[in-house]
C-alpha cells in the first residue's frame, strides 16, 4: 500500500507500528494518541474515523504478527486520547480488538487483553452493549495454556466486573441465556471463569440472581461433579450462597422449576458431595415451599428412598442418610398438615406458587411406593410400608382405590427374608383390612 492509503498516518509512524520491538510500536502510539487528542479538539470525528479503519482494518487484521501487535497498541491509545468521547467509538475500538484475542499468536492475544483493557477502562459503561461479545473472548481466553495471556485477560475480567455491579442499565435479562450456555464448559478452568461471575452478580442485591437460579442450576451441579477439588469447592461455595440467599426470602422463588432439577442430581450415586448437595436443597424446598412440594413426592420419592440403604461409616453417606430421613419425615408430616389442613410451622406459599396445583400425585405416589417394595433394602422397604400405612390413615377415601395395586404386592412382601419387613408389612396389611370398602373388595391375606 502507498503512503496516503495509511493517512493520517505518517511513514514513519507506519514502519514504527510494523516494528518487531514494542519499544518503537509505543513510540508510534504516543504519536497517534497526541494526533487523535489534536482532531478532538477541533472535532475532526472524520479523521478519526479514517484512522480507527486502518488500525483496525489494515493494521488489525494484516497477515503480519507486529502490524497486528501495532494495530492494538494504536486502538488503545485512541482511546485514551478521545477519553469521556471513547463511547462514540466502541464500535469500531472493540470489534478488532476482539478478533485478535483469538489470534494464534500467544503475544497477540496478550496485546488484544492488554488493549481492550485500555479501552474498557477508558469507556466504562459505554461498552455494555459489547458486553455478550467481550464475555464470549474472555471465557475462551480463560483456557488459554499461556499464563501470560491469563494474567492480562484476568485484570481485564475484573475491570469489566467492576462495570457492570456499578451499572444501573446492565442488561441481566439478555446475559442470562449466554451465562446457561457457557455453564455446560467442560473445562475446569472457563468453570472457574463461570462461576467468578455468577458469584460476583449474586453479591449485588438489585440484580436478584435467585430470580435466575432455574436457569442455572443444573449447570452449577454438573461444576460441583468436577473432578478439580478447586472447582468443586468454589462451586459448593456459591451453592450454599444460594441456599442461604433462599432461605432468607422464599417469596421470591420459584421452587417447583427447580425440584426435578435436584432430584435428578440426587441420584447421582457416583458423587457424594453433589448427592449430598442436592438431597439437602430438597430438605430445605419441602420445608419452604410446603404445600407446592406436593406435586412432586414421587419424584422426591426416588431421590430419598434409596438413600435410606445406606449402612456404612463414611461420614458423607451418613450425612445423606439423615438428610434423606429428614425430608421423608418432613413430607410424612406436611400431607398430614395438608389433611388437617393444620396452621403448624409450614411456611406459606409465596404468590407465584400459589398459582401451581398443590395436590398430591396419589397415582404416580402409589406406583414408586409399590415399585420400591421390591427394593433390596431392609430400610428403603421398612420406610415404603409406613408410607403406605400413613397414606392409609390420612387418605382412606383416596388409598382404597388402589387397592387391587397395592394388596398383591404387600401379599408377596409378607415372604420377605427380613422380620422387620413383614412384621410392618402386616401392620399396614391390617390396616388395609380394616378400610370399610376395601372389606368389601373381597382381599385377604392368606
Amino acid at each position: 500500500m502507498s503512503e496516503k492509503d495509511y493517512a493520517p498516518l505518517s511513514s514513519a509512524c507506519v514502519r514504527a507500528l510494523n516494528d518487531k520491538l514494542y519499544e518503537k510500536r509505543k513510540t508510534a502510539a504516543l504519536e497517534i494518541e497526541k494526533m487523535v487528542k489534536e482532531f478532538a479538539a477541533v472535532n475532526n470525528t472524520g479523521q478519526i474515523k479514517r484512522l480507527l479503519k486502518v488500525l483496525g482494518q489494515d493494521f488489525a487484521l494484516s497477515q503480519n504478527p507486529h502490524a497486528r501487535k501495532g494495530g492494538l497498541i494504536g486502538l488503545a491509545a485512541i482511546a485514551i486520547a478521545l477519553g469521556k468521547d471513547t463511547g462514540l467509538y466502541t464500535d469500531e475500538l472493540i470489534k478488532p480488538i476482539l478478533g485478535c484475542m483469538a489470534d494464534q499468536d500467544l503475544r497477540v492475544r496478550y496485546y488484544a487483553c492488554e488493549s481492550l483493557y485500555n479501552v474498557v477502562k477508558v469507556s466504562r459503561g459505554a461498552v455494555l452493549p459489547h458486553f455478550a461479545a467481550i464475555f464470549n473472548s474472555l471465557s475462551k481466553i480463560a483456557t488459554d495454556p499461556d499464563q501470560h495471556v491469563k494474567n492480562a485477560s484476568e485484570l481485564l475480567d475484573r475491570l469489566l466486573k467492576d462495570i457492570v455491579v456499578e451499572s444501573t442499565t446492565f442488561d441481566l435479562d439478555g446475559f442470562i441465556p449466554l451465562l446457561r450456555e457457557k455453564i455446560y464448559t467442560k473445562s475446569p478452568f472457563a468453570r472457574q471463569f463461570v462461576i467468578s461471575w455468577i458469584s460476583i452478580l449474586n453479591t449485588e442485591p438489585r440484580l436478584d440472581l435467585i430470580g435466575y437460579l432455574p436457569e442455572l442450576l443444573d449447570g452449577l451441579f454438573r461444576i460441583l461433579d468436577d473432578t478439580n477439588l478447586e472447582v468443586k469447592k468454589i462451586c459448593e461455595t456459591i451453592l450454599g450462597e444460594f441456599l442461604r440467599g433462599i432461605k432468607s426470602d422464599p417469596s421470591k422463588v420459584n421452587f417447583g422449576a427447580m425440584i426435578n432439577i435436584l432430584i435428578n442430581h440426587a441420584q447421582e450415586k457416583s458423587d457424594d458431595l453433589v448427592q449430598f448437595t442436592a438431597i439437602t436443597w430438597i430438605k430445605e424446598f419441602v420445608q419452604l415451599s410446603g404445600p407446592a412440594m406436593l406435586p412432586h413426592v414421587s419424584g422426591i420419592f426416588t431421590a430419598v428412598l434409596p438413600c435410606l440403604a445406606y449402612d456404612t461409616d463414611a461420614r458423607r453417606k451418613t450425612d445423606i442418610k439423615e438428610t434423606a430421613t429428614a425430608v421423608n419425615y418432613t413430607l410424612m408430616k406436611l400431607i398430614a398438615l395438608q389433611e388437617e389442613n393444620s396452621d403448624e410451622d409450614i411456611r406459606p406459599l409465596t404468590a407465584t406458587e400459589e398459582q401451581i396445583n398443590n395436590e398430591l400425585d396419589l397415582p404416580s405416589v402409589v406406583d414408586h411406593l409399590t415399585s420400591y417394595l421390591m427394593h433390596n433394602s431392609i430400610q428403603t422397604k421398612v420406610a415404603v410400608l409406613k408410607w403406605i400405612h400413613d397414606l392409609y390413615t390420612k387418605l382412606p377415601n383416596k388409598m382404597v382405590n388402589y387397592i387391587d395395586v397395592l394388596f398383591p404386592a404387600l401379599q408377596k412382601t409378607l415372604s420377605d427374608e427380613s422380620d422387620q419387613v413383614v412384621q410392618q408389612c402386616l401392620v399396614v396389611l391390617a390396616e388395609v383390612i380394616s378400610t370399610p370398602k376395601s372389606s368389601k373388595s373381597g382381599h385377604t391375606v392368606s
